[in-house]
């Protein structure tokens, strides 16, 4: 593991004391427990609502492995696994954390729960019935906006298994409960400083004026959302925080929308159709191999069958481009192989929250296979690894002086930190004789180490070959520095956990699950591999990382060593 990563890595045990005061430290506003006076019971009080008069259908597949777990009543999120008696609800214990407890209230695991048969569904039911009798009048932390509307959408999508099966009384019940915490997020909206939680609550709103309200309430849900989809939307497709699952996800639930809406025989809102064939534009572009999406920023390997469903949603094949101008990805692909570059800078407040500190940092990927990618993040995984992972560090780029290249800065409307940068990054793209060439840069360490950090990368016409350099000048319109001493700084390339390495005399021999191999070169005498981490499947795997160090000099234009290093990763055999 590097230095600097390690400094930040999570401690792997605590207790309540110390993990509620790093839930606090960690979730901002997001993670205060909802408070519910007297006119707040008022506004959600109300009839339940008399059925769906539609229901929504999911469109994204259920999660079998995972819905086969909880049938054995094993539940595992992230590093932390509970197996509870049978028959028992998960909350009816002491649960692991706060992150743990906010997991389960979300209720994403339900639907793969209903998939498990007649068995599932019974287990389903009565799991949404235990909840409501122990947390459905209302419940500070359950009832936190995000966490209810994530769970709101995961109960309606599970449709008339859980809305029509069971006694008059029980059937109502939850009925009842879905109505109340449909109003209490929507009483929340306007003051709600998180944008996942706004967007969710923009979705159910629309879902609760279709299926429950029979239309009522219609033009008003649809209005927030369509101010939603401007706000978190860019014009390429791409999703403001610059996460490919997040763009994903919205696509996805757009898709539920316009069914419903079909099957309500109204005409589907040319604002949702737009940006669907945008989000799916943006869903192909980041697609890989294997038929996942790459962890940039706070985005995870995704599901290919999830990846898949987006994509049989637009009817035709995804439009081809290779640079994301406003999402700030620029895509090489040659043959086989295929790279990612990440050349944007950090979202503006408050989208950039949950935003990483990796700029020109890459994915490589060799048709199905990964190579070259981060440390990764899972919504799964711990807070603390979740902030881990943000640092500069835990990206395949370079870092100077251990600093990140974007300063985390806190937002004091939400409380959470965000980076801030970095400034001037850009990258230019030049395409001649089959062959590619970026040349990338951003002014991060500028300010407090006057370089600049420079990354060019060049792949061959067979996808064979990709050449790298990485180096750090001073502007001539800098001037001379002021200090001789030489600067610390690191290159650094996480490899994927499916990747096999070796370290050789003159290169490092790479292995990927399909069989094919690669191997890393560089004229950089200090190359070493260390250990890594990856949390991109929603579990914490153990990796290797190859780093290249040395001492940059302030004066230097980065043209030579010290101030330049060189590597290749160089295919040698295909599978």
């Amino acid at each position: 593991m590097s230095v600097e990563f390690a400094k930040s890595a999570p401690a792997m045990r605590r207790t309540p004391e110390e993990d509620a005061e790093l839930w606090a430290r960690l979730t901002g506003r997001s993670g205060e427990e909802s408070t519910a006076s007297p006119i707040h019971r008022l506004k959600i009080a109300g009839a339940a609502p008399d059925g769906f008069g539609v229901y929504p259908r999911a469109i994204a597949p259920a999660d079998d492995m995972r819905g086969e777990s909880l049938m054995r009543d094993i539940w595992r999120i992230g590093m932390d696994k509970i197996q509870m008696e049978a028959g028992r609800a998960p909350w009816s214990g002491r649960l692991p954390s706060k992150h743990f407890a906010d997991r389960l209230h979300r209720f994403d695991w339900l639907p793969d729960v209903f998939t498990q048969g007649d068995a599932g569904a019974d287990r389903a039911r009565f799991l949404v019935d235990d909840w409501i009798e122990n947390f459905g009048r209302f419940n500070g932390f359950a009832w936190r906006a995000g966490c209810a509307a994530d769970r709101i959408w995961n109960w309606m999508i599970c449709g008339p298994a859980l809305f029509e099966v069971g006694d008059e009384e029980t059937v109502h019940q939850r009925l009842d409960v879905l109505g109340r915490q449909i109003r209490h997020v929507e009483s929340l909206h306007d003051d709600c400083t998180e944008p996942a939680a706004r967007w969710r609550i923009s979705i159910v709103l629309v879902l609760n004026a279709l299926c429950l309200k029979r239309g009522k309430g219609l033009s008003e849900a649809l209005t927030l959302l369509e101010n939603e989809c401007t706000a978190q939307i860019l014009p390429d497709g791409g999703h403001v925080t610059r996460a490919p699952a997040r763009g994903l996800r919205s696509m996805l639930e757009l898709c539920v929308l316009r069914d419903v809406i079909q099957r309500s025989d109204r005409a589907v809102p040319p604002f949702i159709q737009s940006w669907i064939e945008r989000l799916g534009g943006m869903v192909g572009f980041f697609r890989a191999g294997d038929g996942a999406l790459p962890p940039f920023n706070d985005g995870h390997e995704s599901l290919p069958e999830a990846v898949d469903a987006a994509i049989e949603q637009l009817g035709t094949s995804p439009r081809r481009f290779t640079v994301a101008p406003k999402s700030g990805f620029h895509k090489l692909v040659k043959g086989e192989t295929s790279l990612l570059l990440d050349a944007g800078a950090a979202p503006e407040q408050p989208f950039g929250d949950r935003a990483h500190a990796g700029a020109l940092g890459f994915e490589l990927h060799d048709g199905a296979a990964r190579l070259v990618t981060s440390c990764a993040f899972s919504p799964e995984i711990d807070i603390d690894w979740q902030a881990a992972v943000r640092r500069t560090s835990a990206h395949s780029t370079l870092i100077l002086a251990g600093e990140d290249s974007a300063p985390f800065v806190r937002n004091d409307e939400t409380g959470l930190t965000f980076p801030d940068g970095p400034e001037g990054i850009s990258a230019k793209r030049l395409e001649e004789a089959d062959e590619i060439w970026l040349d990338a840069q951003h002014g991060g360490y500028k300010k407090h180490f006057g370089l600049l950090h420079r990354r060019r990368l060049f792949m061959s016409g067979n996808g064979r070959r990709l050449a790298g350099e990485d180096s750090l000048a001073r502007p001539v319109s800098a001037g001379p520095a002021d200090d001789s001493r030489t600067i610390a700084y690191t290159v650094r390339f996480h490899l994927h956990p499916t990747v096999t390495v070796m370290m050789g005399d003159n290169s490092i021999r790479l292995e990927t699950e399909t069989g094919a191999v690669w191997r890393f070169k560089t004229s950089h005498e200090a190359a070493r591999l260390e250990k890594s981490f990856y949390l991109g499947r929603g579990v914490i795997e153990k990796t290797s990382q190859i780093v290249l160090s040395g001492r940059a000099q302030a004066d230097s234009d980065g043209s030579g060593p010290p101030n330049c290093v060189r590597w290749a990763f160089l295919k040698d055999r295909p599978a």
